[in-house]
């Protein structure tokens, strides 16, 4: 597909509207989005056709745990499901602030939600071995106990505690590609993909199924953007640039690199996978296949690094 410079991907992560210093109350979220809608109008001004996703990382854990915690009263529902709650709620809330701000800035863009569905593959080695981490942070005690009352499987997660971990398989296709597609062509702002999308696989007869996972978004992302043919993907994230040696003496802020460089500084273990090591993967796979440019920066540089004056720029 040939690429459109004026389409752009922007993947908020799940952080963005649900950071772990807040109490997760509704009010809470809306505030933080309006916040990123801010910055989104400034880039419909400038005439950008953009299509939005998101994480969910700590909102499905959150949902995970309220299921466990009423199982005796309610039947728990399956874990796409309720990556699929997780998507909608969060497409909901930057759908309608969204909405609100172009419509003080007087800027006549329409905004819908997909709830959107990503195949991935029955035999995934992801699925004998959870990794990524989700939902809220737990002391070893309180991990321990909800592991022997559960079965889920806990890690450490960055020395602020333990967190649940699922399955993350690779995604292959994004089944809603053609409704996204139809949106961007009627001028809407499409959120699509959020949380990584809704994990199917396809039977032997073509139909499609719900597992239990939760997709990268990052991943997901690389291939909205190279299914819709986006010139750019933008991955917000809360540094304003990429670096080496992060957090050392010799931290070295990288402006723009290429792929090679991205690759090379990956194999030599500078992008763990606990932090940037997603998004530079994610970046390499969109650029293979033809992308044009991925921008990893912080929302409120989002702006300036579209025009180059700042984030990091990964090219082929």
């Amino acid at each position: 597909m040939l690429m459109d410079d004026k389409r752009i991907v922007i993947a908020f992560g799940g952080n963005a509207s649900y950071p772990p210093n807040i109490k997760g109350l509704a009010e809470e979220q809306f505030a933080l989005i309006q916040v990123a809608c801010e910055h989104l109008a400034r880039l419909l001004e400038g005439g950008f056709k953009l299509v939005l996703t998101h994480g969910n990382g700590p909102v499905v854990g959150n949902i995970l745990y309220r299921m466990a915690k009423t199982a005796n009263e309610l039947a728990p529902m399956p874990m796409d499901i309720c990556v699929a709650h997780s998507q909608g709620g969060m497409g909901y809330m930057l759908q309608q602030t969204l909405m609100n701000v172009l419509h003080e800035h007087e800027i006549d863009v329409s905004v819908s939600s997909i709830i959107t569905q990503v195949e991935v593959a029955i035999d995934d080695p992801a699925f004998l071995k959870p990794s990524k981490p989700i939902g809220k942070f737990f002391t070893k005690r309180e991990a321990e106990a909800m592991a022997k009352e559960t079965g889920w499987k806990f890690i450490e997660d960055s020395n602020r505690g333990y967190r649940r971990v699922v399955p993350s398989p690779i995604p292959l296709r994004i089944l809603d590609i053609a409704a996204i597609e139809a949106l961007i062509k009627a001028g809407v702002v499409p959120i699509a993909a959020g949380g990584g999308g809704i994990p199917v696989i396809q039977d032997i007869h073509g139909e499609f199924h719900g597992v239990p996972a939760v997709i990268d978004k990052d991943y997901t992302s690389a291939i909205l953007a190279n299914q819709i043919g986006a010139g750019t993907l933008v991955m917000l994230t809360g540094v304003e640039r990429v670096a080496l040696d992060f957090g050392k003496p010799s931290q070295r802020l990288l402006s723009e690199i290429s792929m090679a460089d991205a690759a090379r500084y990956m194999a030599d273990g500078q992008f763990p996978s606990g932090s940037m090591g997603p998004k530079i993967g994610a970046a390499l796979k969109y650029l293979e296949n033809g992308g044009r440019r991925v921008i990893i920066t912080s929302l409120d540089h989002a702006f300036e690094a579209l025009q180059g004056r700042a984030g990091t720029r990964i090219v082929p």
